[in-house]
């Protein structure tokens, strides 16, 4: 990363994307392409942990985000013909998957931009410009990373999961997933939300940055939002909320234990809901 204009880079994005340069300069030009070309490369990334702590901080760089949206602006719809599919769209496909230690299943699309880590699976799924996967995660069929997306190593999103993108206003968190968690079908995460290490989400759970996530394991219930705790198994539930036409519940997440050791696998991750009666 050191061998990166980084500073210089981040100045000239930041300097075009407020007006204060046209986006169309060679200098311009050549600094969105080489920090989405290091995006690609898995050189620099939107958002990155300080340290290895569980409960670490993560930054988001934002002058990242400025420039993938200048990238848009940049570049010129095109066809590409793949075998029997063909796309018309700005941004190319990742390339070299084979040499990356990267499976993609047919229809299963990564754009460049994108970064995926050894041992990636991408069933028929989408990984948006700007998203990062850890190694030997799985990308179920039908899941989408939304762009600049954070999945750790060793997750699991299930069939159908949603995880949402962001690339403005600059500097907006993007969903984080880390390492070792499980999100199950059809489940939705989006807005910023994080979801520590080791986490089990259930099948259909909502999470946004205003989703209540509630926690039912003590005699009280504690309320929190934006961020599930890392081992923790949530679930779909409701809160009693009263409207002018009466009674109603609301969407919320509960969280109900804490992922135990005998679920530590892939293969039994399913386990860690069955094992506090809920159905998968």
């Amino acid at each position: 990363m050191s061998a990166l204009p980084v500073e210089r880079w981040r100045t000239t994005i930041a300097a075009a994307y407020e007006g204060r340069r046209a986006a169309d300069e060679p200098a311009v030009r050549g600094a969105v392409e080489g920090a989405v070309a290091a995006l690609d490369a898995g050189t620099l990334r939107v958002a990155e942990p300080q340290g290895e702590a569980e409960d670490a901080e993560w930054i988001t760089h934002g002058w990242l985000q400025q420039a993938l949206s200048l990238f848009f602006r940049l570049r010129v719809s095109s066809t590409h013909e793949l075998g029997p599919f063909e796309f018309h769209d700005k941004i190319p496909l990742k390339r070299n998957l084979a040499a990356a230690g990267v499976r993609v299943v047919p229809p299963g699309v990564a754009r460049y931009g994108s970064f995926l880590e050894p041992g990636v699976v991408l069933m028929p799924g989408y990984v948006n410009i700007g998203a990062r996967v850890g190694e030997g995660s799985l990308i179920d069929t039908w899941a989408t990373v939304g762009s600049c997306a954070q999945v750790g190593r060793h997750v699991h999103l299930s069939g159908g999961v949603g995880i949402g993108g962001v690339l403005e206003p600059p500097q907006s968190r993007p969903v984080i997933v880390e390492d070792g968690a499980f999100v199950g079908s059809r489940a939705i995460v989006v807005e910023g939300v994080r979801v520590g290490r080791g986490a089990v989400i259930g099948a259909g759970v909502v999470l946004t940055a205003s989703t209540p996530l509630v926690d039912v394991t003590g005699k009280e219930q504690v309320l929190s939002h934006g961020a599930v705790p890392p081992r923790a198994v949530v679930i779909p539930g409701t809160l009693p909320k009263r409207f002018p036409a009466g009674l109603f519940g609301t969407p919320c997440a509960l969280v109900i234990g804490q992922r135990k050791p005998s679920t530590d696998l892939k293969t039994s991750l399913n386990q860690a809901l069955r094992e506090y009666g809920v159905p998968v």
